[in-house]
């Protein structure tokens, strides 16, 4: 029997034609099965992405958090609060809410999200804040669960967006998504390519529909700001 063929210091090979074969067909099914997730956020937010310009008039935005610099939004940040913020002021949506991490006494990103948009024009009365939003699935849950929230339009970067839109969607939010601008710099192609591994987790969480980290009971924040509102 013919021994595999091994290169220098490489895994071992089939030597054969029929083993190669084999082995590039093994290679291209782990390929397909590991961009399957990929293709599903891709296919089922298709129709549900839209720009800051054409966003439905609908309640509430959700702005995902994106990280602190120096206690202040990072840029990435605060390109979607921006974008938040510019949909209040042209009266797109009536209330923001804002959900982020806030597991460490010297880490709040709810409240460095909410005193960024007040800077720039939403009243403080019109932001309510999920502490509570340790990741994507987390912060959609908790947005229907807690908050009340059955239809949003989500704000974040261009390589996230899909997820976010994909995940409220699976969490009973219906979801439009816009992907804001954002330079194409290190931390924009690790968000890229973090991507592709994410999507495995949230094809995971949209089926099996885990608890979040921490869920609590409901809130009436949002229906308070929507009251004072109208």
């Amino acid at each position: 029997m013919r021994r595999p063929w091994r290169g220098p210091g490489g895994p071992r090979l089939p030597r054969t034609r029929k083993g190669r074969r084999r082995l590039v067909q093994a290679v291209v099914a782990g390929c397909v099965l590991a961009l399957l997730p990929s293709t599903w956020l891709f296919v089922s937010t298709a129709d549900r992405l839209v720009t800051t310009a054409a966003a439905p008039r609908t309640d509430v935005a959700v702005v995902f958090g994106a990280g602190l610099s120096g206690g202040e939004p990072s840029p990435y940040l605060a390109h979607r609060l921006d974008a938040a913020a510019r949909l209040y002021r042209d009266g797109t949506v009536k209330v923001v809410l804002v959900t982020g991490d806030n597991s460490r006494e010297d880490y709040d990103e709810p409240d460095a999200m909410r005193a960024y948009l007040t800077r720039h024009g939403v009243p403080d009365r019109r932001i309510v804040s999920d502490y509570a939003g340790f990741d994507t699935w987390d912060s959609c849950v908790r947005a229907r669960k807690i908050f009340g929230v059955h239809r949003a339009v989500l704000i974040s970067q261009g390589f996230h967006i899909r997820r976010a839109v994909a995940l409220c969607e699976a969490a009973g939010i219906t979801s439009y998504g816009v992907g804001v601008d954002a330079e194409h710099d290190v931390t924009w192609y690790y968000g890229g390519a973090r991507e592709v591994l994410a999507a495995g987790k949230a094809a995971l969480d949209a089926v099996l529909e885990p608890d979040p980290r921490f869920l609590g009971p409901k809130e009436t924040g949002v229906a308070s700001a929507l009251a004072g509102a109208r």
